[in-house]
């Protein structure tokens, strides 16, 4: 018979050996799959196969060459605008829920003002942006 041993963490009791199983089949499968793809893999080189892959076109020129700015304010914006959902998201969907889980209806309009504070933030970042013309591609 299988001794089940428990600990607790936060409150919540945990079985230590579904858990060690679950672990060692994960890494188990993970080491199988590196040791099928080197043994099953295609293994002949060719130049066309060594030489980078730039988007299906050959490369021309040095690859260290300075990249526009714009790539970089694009990629941060989206990185803005995307963290932005992700304070959003959470209070969207607890906002006005009744019961166990919701906002406190003491709370509510404070976190209203604040989620207001908040977007009107990131509407002037986002004016400051188009203002700055990070949006136009040329």
């Amino acid at each position: 018979m299988l001794k089940v041993f428990s600990c607790m963490t936060l409150g919540a009791e945990v079985e230590i050996p579904p858990l060690l199983l679950y672990v060692g089949a994960l890494i188990g499968f993970v080491v199988t799959n590196m040791i099928l793809t080197h043994i099953i893999g295609p293994r002949k080189k060719t130049p066309v196969k060594d030489m980078p892959y730039e988007s299906g076109m050959d490369p021309v020129g040095d690859a260290r060459q300075p990249f526009d700015v714009k790539f970089y304010l694009v990629a941060i914006l989206f990185l803005v605008f995307d963290v932005e959902l992700l304070f959003l998201y959470p209070w969207a969907v607890s906002a006005y829920v009744d019961g166990e889980g919701g906002i406190p209806l003491e709370l509510r309009s404070t976190v209203f003002g604040v989620m207001l504070v908040f977007m009107a933030t990131l509407v002037i970042a986002y004016a400051y942006a188009w203002k700055k013309g990070v949006f136009k591609w040329r």
